[in-house]
């Protein structure tokens, strides 16, 4: 396992690659990293997401970050990415089947 810095760099590298209108889950991060860690892929983007497109990074469910899902709304809808309405807070959750972002 990368030291923890080496790895948040590592995290926020893939995360600046995911193209515009495309998404990751945090899980998806962290396998192109060799790793299981997608909490520890919540826990870099809690800290330093701002410096990336962070909107960009879904819970497994299609679910925007937690707690983010106003502000998350106006950079999905800038891009075009594909949603699908749902009864979650929020209103909505990206339609990972047509924008999952697989390099």
């Amino acid at each position: 396992m990368p030291r923890a810095e080496g790895f948040a760099e590592a995290v926020l590298a893939v995360v600046a690659d995911i193209p515009p209108g495309c998404v990751a889950t945090y899980g998806d991060v962290a396998a192109l990293l060799g790793s299981r860690g997608a909490r520890m892929v919540g826990q870099v983007m809690a800290r330093s997401g701002a410096e990336v497109p962070w909107w960009r990074v879904v819970r497994a469910s299609g679910l925007p970050p937690a707690g983010h899902a106003e502000r998350a709304l106006i950079e999905y809808e800038r891009e075009g990415t594909p949603l699908r309405p749902s009864t979650d807070d929020g209103g909505y959750r990206i339609d990972l089947a047509a924008c999952r972002w697989r390099p």
